[in-house]
């Protein structure tokens, strides 16, 4: 077998640990995320929802049967585009040892894949302006900066 290569799949609850790790691992997610033990049990609910939804899929990336990358997808029907679908990447992480390995690169077309078998029309996400490195990875990967997305915390 050759132990280069990535596989996914669903997201288990055993993940849970080591994808809030990941999450956690960077300069912004090291202010909004609380990886300790155990971890805080908002994680558990928000986990709990996200599998119960037949439109949302957390799926990790593994080899050998280390994971070493997440991402969400969510696919969202709209009434735009003529009732087209479309799909939601977020939270997308790599792990330390697997960083700058084609990982990401790997996740990201393995979601777009994802998003054309579920019938969308368009992928769509969001990067942090604090992640100049991120944006870069994305539009190599095809992605445009079309529109100027805005948030708001609540």
């Amino acid at each position: 077998m050759d132990e280069t290569i990535v596989k996914f799949r669903i997201a288990t609850e055993e993940d849970l640990d080591k994808i809030v790790e990941m999450l956690a691992d960077d300069v912004l997610g090291s202010k909004r995320e609380r990886y300790e033990q155990p971890l805080p049990k908002s994680y558990l609910q928000a986990f709990h929802a996200i599998t119960a939804d037949p439109n949302n899929e957390l799926i990790v990336a593994y080899r050998n049967n280390n994971i070493i990358g997440v991402q969400q997808l969510t696919f969202i029907p709209y009434i735009t585009h003529q009732g087209g679908w479309r799909a939601t990447i977020e939270g997308v992480r790599t792990a330390p040892s697997a960083r700058n390995s084609g990982v990401g690169t790997h996740l990201i077309q393995w979601a777009i894949k994802r998003a054309k078998d579920r019938g969308c029309h368009l992928i769509q996400l969001t990067t942090d302006k604090g992640r100049p490195d991120a944006l870069r990875f994305y539009e190599r990967l095809g992605f445009k900066a079309t529109h100027e997305g805005l948030k708001l915390k609540l």
